[in-house]
């Protein structure tokens, strides 16, 4: 695996604080609702492979493989840099499959996927990246699939300090951009703030952007 400096960084950062990350974070319960059903409602329009970009301790991959509507291929794959993250999700998911590697460079052929889960895979990018990733992202996603990507909504290329490694704001209108060049068109975006007690009250979007 050939990683360059920054994704080093990030996967050192998660594994150092990987089993933190697990205990507040790694489960489906622990999840927002709104986020449950967003991605269900997604998962349910999507037909073929997909891939969770940046899986973390994997239940977001699990539950998409739970989710996969009757007759439909549930293949899931989910890529992650953290060792730690990808032997937890081993041995917690054993119906998914799980790789360690980067998102810059994934394991699957040209037009091979029905999607993408980009779940706040982007933010630890470097914006001047983020065009290549998109890039990439469009060459494993067939003509009509899709991806879905949640990101924190603020001033674009600006960084905040992450509770794990910095991070990066995007604006929908920004990002929406990148994704149209990219070679994908984006629905409206859904904005959302955290309800009153969750971990984080940074405002949040999503979009869901089909490949042309």
């Amino acid at each position: 695996m050939s990683l360059d400096a920054n994704e080093r960084a990030v996967e050192s950062a998660y594994d150092a604080r990987a089993a933190e990350y697990i205990d507040v974070l790694g489960d489906i319960s622990q999840m927002a609702d709104a986020d449950r059903a967003l991605i269900a409602e997604w998962r349910a329009m999507t037909t073929g492979p997909l891939v969770d970009a940046g899986c973390g301790p994997g239940h977001w991959t699990q539950y998409l493989w739970e989710m996969a509507p009757a007759g439909t291929d549930p293949s899931v794959l989910g890529v992650d840099l953290s060792a730690e993250f990808i032997a937890h999700a081993r041995s917690r998911y054993p119906e998914a499959t799980f790789r360690q590697g980067t998102i810059a460079q994934l394991p699957c052929g040209d037009e091979a996927l029905g999607g993408i889960l980009a779940w706040y895979s982007l933010i630890h990018v470097p914006p001047e990246e983020v065009p290549r990733i998109l890039r990439e992202f469009a060459r494993v996603i067939r003509s009509g699939g899709s991806i879905l990507v949640a990101f924190f909504d603020g001033p674009s290329r600006v960084p905040f300090a992450h509770a794990v490694t910095p991070a990066y704001f995007w604006s929908p209108e920004d990002l929406a951009d990148l994704l149209g060049d990219a070679g994908f068109a984006c629905d409206p975006p859904l904005r959302r703030s955290r309800e009153e007690g969750e971990a984080s009250v940074r405002p949040h979007a999503s979009f869901i952007a089909r490949r042309r």
